[in-house]
């Protein structure tokens, strides 16, 4: 499997010098948001909950992790619960798979001196890159996107994470032409119905986390 959808926002997230992420309040639900989209067809993904539908593993393993905990549960639960209870194990699970991949190195360091911390500056840059320059092609080049590209959009959008992946680009000619990508874009309606409740779901954590904040 190519980058999950995870990884790309957590790459897109994180500065590629000094590896200090940015948006860390949206990237957090953004990244969770995103293995649950991947699932769909494993998992149903409605406004009013997250249901299993096959347990068995895709085979990568952040998102089996997530499948596995989705199963676990007895009684179905709001994919904005399920992105709050499972945000730290999934962010962790993305830095950890980026480590493996060889395209961060894992840093320590400590803030003001005295509170440990982990950084994750760019080891190898080329999936970045491919990867801004697919996205460059359609939102600012005008080509066709594929729909995991419009997924993508959509939950950087969704998330109000877009600055990361064009950030010099005005903020409402982005809105507009990101809502003109991905409105209506779906060839699948499991993807479309798994990318409007995690959009709804990560919106609201957002809120909640910075309201707390």
């Amino acid at each position: 499997m190519d980058s999950t959808l995870g990884e790309q926002i957590m790459l897109l997230s994180l500065d590629d010098d000094t590896g200090v992420g940015r948006e860390t309040t949206r990237t957090g639900p953004a990244v969770t948001g995103a293995a649950l989209v991947e699932l769909a067809g494993r998992i149903a993904v409605t406004k009013s909950e997250v249901v299993v539908v096959d347990a068995a593993p895709v085979g990568e393993p952040v998102l089996d992790a997530v499948l596995a905990a989705l199963a676990g549960r007895e009684k179905p639960r709001k994919a904005g619960a399920w992105i709050e209870l499972l945000q730290k194990d999934a962010v962790r699970a993305v830095r950890e798979r980026l480590l493996e991949r060889g395209l961060v190195r894992e840093e320590k360091a400590r803030v003001w001196g005295i509170f440990p911390a982990r950084r994750y500056p760019e080891a190898d840059g080329s999936v970045e890159r491919d990867l801004r320059g697919t996205l460059d092609a359609a939102v600012r080049g005008g080509a066709a996107p594929d729909e995991r590209t419009v997924v993508l959009l959509a939950l950087l959008h969704g998330a109000g994470l877009q600055k990361l992946a064009f950030p010099e680009a005005s903020a409402k000619a982005l809105d507009r032409r990101l809502t003109e990508l991905t409105e209506g874009q779906w060839s699948a309606a499991v993807v479309r119905d798994a990318v409007l409740a995690v959009q709804a779901a990560t919106i609201a954590t957002i809120a909640a986390a910075t309201a707390v904040i």
